[in-house]
């Protein structure tokens, strides 16, 4: 069994920091801004809830520790449970933690998010398709690519997990 000080004296031995490459809000703010944008416009049409099921969602197939964290945060400041967050790696063993829409929704985002095989399979748009009518869906698909694009410049710059606060709007690298 582990003990609090055991915890505490764990916590000790942690490795550092590693350091954000670039500050993308700083170098192209155009560009930034315009993913700010896109993540407004996104948001509007798609459930808190399951917007943030998607971020987190893709976040952990693109290993994007910093969105991990972020969307993490905002779910759990948003009420989302522990345990549903916990759960979402696993969500194929576990769907009686989420709703029949939910899980079109994390379903839809891995096929977007791993395209691996050039396509979305037509079983999993039909599925997501009957959960949600088309403007929702179309956000959906919109919440989705946004995320994915937001994991490619967050890994790619090696922004740094663990300094995100909840119900922030700042994407921007601690440097």
């Amino acid at each position: 069994m582990t003990t609090n000080t055991e915890s505490n004296h764990s916590h000790d031995a942690r490795l550092p920091e590693h350091t954000s490459r670039l500050n993308m809000a700083e170098l192209v703010p155009d560009a930034y801004k315009a993913m700010i944008r896109f993540a407004t416009a996104a948001k509007k049409g798609v459930d808190p809830v399951i917007f943030e099921l998607v971020q987190i969602r893709a976040s952990q197939i693109n290993h994007c520790a910093f969105c991990v964290d972020m969307h993490t945060k905002d779910a759990l400041a948003a009420g989302e449970s522990v345990e549903r967050i916990v759960q979402l790696s696993a969500w194929e063993e576990s769907k009686h933690f989420y709703t029949a829409k939910e899980i079109a929704a994390i379903e839809l985002t891995e096929a977007v998010t791993v395209l691996t095989d050039g396509f979305v399979p037509d079983a999993v748009w039909e599925r997501a398709a009957k959960e949600f009518d088309e403007k929702e869906l179309a956000h959906l698909v919109a919440a989705i690519t946004l995320i994915n694009g937001w994991n490619r410049i967050s890994v790619t710059t090696r922004m740094v997990p663990g300094h995100y606060t909840p119900g922030s709007t700042a994407h921007r690298p601690a440097n």
